[in-house]
């Protein structure tokens, strides 16, 4: 099966990643600190191509008194691999809602083999 890229423009690309966020139950929402999500074309160079979200920070499990404050963790979502990957807009819907969830994980200590086990890999 060859799979079709998706086309869209970056302002309904970015809409649904707003509704995913939204999608978030709110006793989780509240304890994510400090964080702001960013949609960019493509991974960095030093990143696969496919690589499809990415958590730039420091976990709130390895945070202590010591942590001086700083910039915000960063949550970015990449939009040329996500549209890639997926056959049409439902499929995307859902892609953009496991990437969401899956770098918000990591924001909360969680790794990449436990959301493989929780089906988020």
């Amino acid at each position: 099966m060859v799979v079709v890229p998706v086309e869209m423009d970056a302002e309904r690309f970015d809409a649904l990643v707003a509704e995913a966020l939204d999608e978030i139950p709110d006793e989780i929402a509240m304890l994510v600190r400090n964080v702001v999500v960013l949609v960019e074309e493509e991974p960095p160079e030093d990143e696969p191509d496919d690589l499809l979200g990415l958590y730039d920070g420091v976990a709130l499990t390895e945070r202590d008194s010591s942590l001086i404050p700083q910039l915000p963790d960063r949550i970015f979502l990449f939009r040329g691999p996500l549209l890639d990957m997926c056959d049409d807009e439902d499929d995307l819907v859902e892609e953009i809602r496991i990437t969401v969830v899956h770098e918000i994980a990591h924001h909360f200590g969680i790794d990449d083999a436990r959301l493989h086990e929780l089906g988020y890999a």
